[in-house]
């Protein structure tokens, strides 16, 4: 470094100091502002994209937690209208039931009445044919003077005549 400041004379040295000096108040006056100016403005514009950054964030996770709250309703409603529709898929069913019960109630009454009146026209005819029977019997009995044979050859064909209309029934 001695080598270095022997070659160097003490006015170059002050020349040197002094030419630094002035290009440093040059520089200072001409370009520091501008250079301060660009350093704010990218310190701004660093600034604004960092919150911009930070209210897109902050804008995300509020919509995530409104998404969230609509998912939860939905999904919420969801289950109501579900609920709701076993309801009625279960009212709907009862009602089908009470209605099915009901016409087979009315479907065996009606049953039963028509076997009632069957039952009461057959015992008509019965009656009836019997009637006839034992007419028809008192006419051959009375025509004709029976003997014990003839009296139980009558009943026989009476029985007989009684057993045909049986199994017509």
């Amino acid at each position: 470094m001695e080598d270095l400041l022997k070659l160097l004379s003490t006015n170059e040295l002050i020349a040197q100091i002094i030419n630094f000096l002035i290009l440093l108040l040059l520089l200072r006056i001409f370009l520091w502002k501008r250079v301060l100016t660009l350093l704010d403005r990218r310190k701004a514009k660093i600034a604004d994209d960092l919150k911009k950054v930070e209210d897109s964030h902050a804008q995300a996770a509020k919509l995530q937690v409104e998404y969230e709250e609509k998912l939860a309703e939905i999904e919420s409603e969801a289950h109501k209208k579900i609920q709701e529709a076993i309801a009625q898929g279960r009212q709907i069913t009862e009602e089908m039931r009470k209605k099915a019960h009901e016409e087979a109630q009315t479907i065996i009454n009606n049953a039963k009445s028509n076997i009632q009146h069957e039952l009461e026209h057959a015992k008509e005819e019965l009656k009836d044919k019997i009637v006839d029977l034992a007419i028809s019997a008192a006419e051959t009995v009375i025509e004709d003077r029976l003997t014990e044979e003839e009296d139980r050859r009558l009943v026989r064909d009476f029985l007989k005549r009684m057993d045909e209309v049986d199994d017509k029934r």
